[in-house]
């Protein structure tokens, strides 16, 4: 095993440090308080060469491999997770899923302006009525005039208000179960296609999320993502590669709690001495920087497992389940640690704690993590 970073991966992460430094830290305090979407920001990481990720430069991608990918997520969600949150869906849930499954068309027409942030996308899975459960979703798609129209319903839809093209889940035959999901791409400016923002949340509150309701919504036939029949596959493997970005963003939530904290405890005196010196201190720390630690090895190994093309459901669920729940940990232990001044927006790590909650509900809950670990250790399915 060797843990160095090669002078690609190290370039990559520098540059993605030094945008954050410069371009999402020194607004990430004003955006979450006014629930600002951070536009300019996406725009500017596209003209970066920040939101290519692992798509191939003839579709206008960055050509990384995994390893950079996550490096590239840790210091994002470092400087800001609303923006991580943002790109996740446009590198991850998006570009990954048209790349893999579309048609040739597909890929020439949306790929290159998504990877240069011209274009934004959303991920249309989740439903009022179903949210953990993704084979429940009710939208319904039907070939009509020598197309489909869609109708339905989505909800909490990560850049659904902001979005130029949405993948869509729906339901061809719902008595054919499974076998009845189709993907679609459908632009937003379509006949029938409307969002509304969902404004109040705990964290990300930078990020854009809406609600989506499609009313004889008009695509045509080459809307069509893959084949009728593989709408739920697509979806769970979406799934996958959305959770390898959450995980490595909550591993930058991590080191930014162990940052914050060290610079804290160092300047700060009490009772005659810093803050630093106190054992209960660095007992909150050191558990920190252990969770850091390990978080960013199961990260790293999903990378080196999808670098090699290798089935990696189990290790990315690993790694979502264990960096989002360590995130919560270290965050509540770094306002804490901060004492009063880390209940207020003064220090970035209040904001941390609110953000890093919403990464053990969303891509699949701690407890669905837990199933999928279970399921895959004893062959047994725990719910159907």
């Amino acid at each position: 095993m060797d843990f160095t970073l090669t002078e690609e991966q190290q370039r990559i992460r520098d540059r993605a440090r030094a945008f954050t430094e410069a371009e999402i830290i020194p607004h990430a305090r004003e955006n979450d308080a006014r629930e600002r979407f951070p536009a300019e920001t996406i725009r500017k990481m596209g003209e970066a060469g920040l939101l290519g990720g692992v798509i191939p430069r003839e579709y206008g991608g960055g050509a990384m491999e995994w390893v950079s990918d996550a490096l590239l997520f840790e210091e994002v969600g470092r400087g800001d997770s609303s923006v991580r949150t943002t790109i996740s869906v446009q590198v991850s849930l998006v570009q990954q899923v048209i790349f893999r499954w579309g048609s040739e068309e597909q890929k020439r027409r949306y790929l290159p302006p998504l990877c240069r942030g011209e274009l934004l996308g959303c991920f249309a899975l989740t439903e009022p009525g179903a949210g953990s459960d993704a084979a429940g979703i009710a939208t319904r798609a039907e070939r009509r005039d020598g197309g489909w129209v869609l109708n339905g319903t989505k909800t909490w839809i990560t850049n659904g208000g902001v979005a130029d093209v949405a993948i869509v889940f729906a339901r061809t035959s719902p008595a054919a179960g499974h076998d009845g999901t189709a993907a679609f791409l459908v632009e937003t400016k379509s006949p029938g296609f409307s969002t509304s923002e969902i404004r109040g949340k705990l964290g990300l509150r930078a990020s854009n999320t809406a609600g989506i309701v499609m009313k004889e919504c008009r695509v045509p036939v080459g809307a069509l993502l893959g084949t009728v029949g593989e709408g739920l596959r697509i979806a769970l493997g979406a799934l996958d590669n959305g959770r390898f970005g959450v995980a490595a963003g909550c591993v930058g939530i991590l080191r930014g709690c162990v940052e914050a904290c060290t610079a804290y405890t160092r300047s700060r005196t009490q009772f005659g001495r810093p803050l630093a010196s106190f054992q209960l201190v660095q007992d909150m720390i050191a558990r920190m920087a252990v969770d850091l630690e390990a978080a960013r090895l199961l990260v790293l190994r999903a990378a080196e497992l999808k670098n090699r093309g290798e089935r990696n459901t189990l290790e990315t669920s690993m790694a979502k389940y264990f960096a989002s729940e360590a995130a919560v940990r270290a965050a509540t232990d770094a306002i804490q640690v901060h004492g009063a001044y880390g209940y207020s927006n003064a220090h970035p790590v209040e904001r941390y704690l609110r953000d890093a909650k919403v990464a053990t509900i969303y891509e699949g809950t701690s407890q669905i993590q837990k199933l999928i670990i279970g399921e895959q250790i004893l062959g047994v399915r725990a719910f159907v």
